[in-house]
């Protein structure tokens, strides 16, 4: 039996041993490696995760800034409408003033006009009144040239 044993650790030694060995070292080495290609991957996980963020913040940046200069042009554009609105506006009511000031003075001359038609309407009326026998008239006359010979 002893013979029996060493002679089948003599064949497994020499048929079976090697094999096993070198199975067991190429799974050794194929986990190895197996562990190596994770570590790796995750190195690479880890730079794509930091590009990642950093792209993430360039982007915010970049965000930030476009919106930063959309309200500045909004800013601006709202003024420059402001602005050229108030000149309108002083613009219109300063020809408003233009209109209302030459129509006011038509109206004082057609008023005027008016006035001087009336006033010679009622003074011929009144002369006709007050002159209709001939010795008011020469009265009238005579007053007249005792005026203008004093003046």
């Amino acid at each position: 039996m002893t013979l029996t044993f060493v002679i089948l650790l003599f064949l497994l030694a020499k048929f079976a041993w090697k094999p096993i060995v070198n199975a067991i070292n190429d799974r050794e080495t194929s986990i190895v490696d197996a562990l190596n290609q994770a570590t790796l991957a995750r190195k690479e996980m880890e730079t794509l995760k930091e590009d990642n963020e950093r792209i993430i913040r360039e982007a915010k940046i970049e965000r930030d800034a476009i919106l930063k200069e959309a309200r500045e042009i909004k800013d601006r554009i709202v003024g420059e409408a402001k602005d050229a609105a108030k000149a309108e506006g002083d613009k219109m009511i300063e020809a408003a003033k233009q209109t209302i000031t030459s129509e006011k003075n038509a109206a004082m001359a057609d008023v005027k006009s008016q006035i001087a038609t009336l006033s010679v309407n009622i003074a011929e009326s009144i002369l006709k009144q007050k002159l209709d026998n001939s010795e008011a008239q020469n009265e009238l006359v005579q007053n007249y040239l005792n005026k203008s010979n004093l003046n």
